[in-house]
C-alpha cells in the first residue's frame, strides 16, 4: 500500500500535519526570510546536524553509501534494520525544520537510529544512484521516475529487501511521506513502519489509535513534544 500525498493530506490537515516544499513554493518563497537563514555552525552543531556544500542539511548518522540501492536495502536488513530514503532540498525551509526540529529531539533520533537506515538523496542532485531494478542514473532522473515533487519526501521500503528487488523504488515502497510532518506524527510513521502492521490498516488509523491509547494513560497527545 503507497500512502499518496493526498490521502496524508486528508487524514492530517485537520491538525496541521504536513507541509512540503515544490516547485510553487520554491516560486512563492523567492524573497529569504529571516527564518530561512543559514544557521550559525555552533547552533547547528548543537542540534546536532552539519550543513553541507550542497546546501543541505546533514546528519552524521546517515548512511554513507556507493549508492546501489539493492545493497543499501541489504545491509539495512542484515542489521535487522528497516530502509528509508529522504529526498531534500537547498533551500527548503521543511527539510530545514525537519533537522531543527524533529531530528533534534533525542528521543526521536534514538528510536530511528535504533531502528532504520536513512540514505539522503538530494532532488537536484548528479551522483549516480543504482534502483532496486539495477538502473543507474542521476538523482534528478531518480526523483522523476518515482514521481518525486516535494520536499522533505521520504520512501520506507520492505525490511525483507528481497521484495524490493527487479522493481523501482517507486513501486517497492510500502508507504510514502509527501511533506514535513510534525514530531508526533513524524515518529508515529516510523512506528507505523516498524510495527509491520502498514498490510494491515492505514496510517490514519495507526496514529488514531496511538492517540487513544495516550488518552486512555491519562497523557496529553503532544503534537510537537516527543
Amino acid at each position: 500500500m503507497t500512502l499518496t500525498r493526498r490521502t496524508l493530506l486528508g487524514g492530517l490537515s485537520a491538525v496541521g500535519g504536513v507541509t512540503a516544499f515544490g516547485l510553487a513554493s520554491e516560486i512563492a518563497s523567492a524573497a529569504p526570510s529571516p527564518a530561512s537563514a543559514k544557521d550559525p555552525s555552533a547552533s547547528a552543531k548543537n542540534k546536532g546536524y552539519t550543513i553541507g556544500e550542497d546546501g543541505l542539511y546533514h546528519q552524521d548518522w546517515f548512511v554513507q553509501s556507493f549508492l546501489d540501492l539493492r545493497d543499501d536495502i541489504k545491509e539495512a536488513a542484515d542489521a535487522g534494520k528497516h530502509f528509508a530514503i529522504v529526498w531534500e532540498q537547498r533551500g527548503c525551509p521543511y527539510c530545514r525544520e525537519l533537522h531543527r526540529v524533529n531530528f533534534a529531539q533525542p528521543a526521536i533520533r534514538k528510536y530511528i537510529k535504533a531502528n532504520f537506515n536513512i540514505l539522503q538523496l538530494d532532488l537536484w542532485g548528479p551522483r549516480k544512484v543504482t534502483d532496486f531494478d539495477g538502473k543507474e542514473m542521476g538523482e534528478r532522473e531518480l526523483a522523476s521516475r518515482w514521481g518525486i515533487n516535494f520536499t522533505p519526501t521520504m520512501n520506507f521500503f520492505p525490511k525483507d529487501p528481497v521484495r524490493s528487488l527487479g522493481k523501482t523504488g517507486r513501486q517497492a515502497e510500502v508507504i510514502r511521506m509527501p511533506g514535513y510532518l510534525n514530531p508526533f506524527h513524524f515518529v508515529a510513521m516510523f512506528e507505523y513502519m516498524s510495527s509491520d502492521r502498514s498490510e494491515e490498516i492505514s496510517f490514519q488509523r495507526f496514529v488514531q489509535e496511538k492517540g487513544d491509547k495516550l488518552r486512555e494513560q491519562g497523557k496529553p497527545v503532544e503534537l510537537w513534544d516527543k
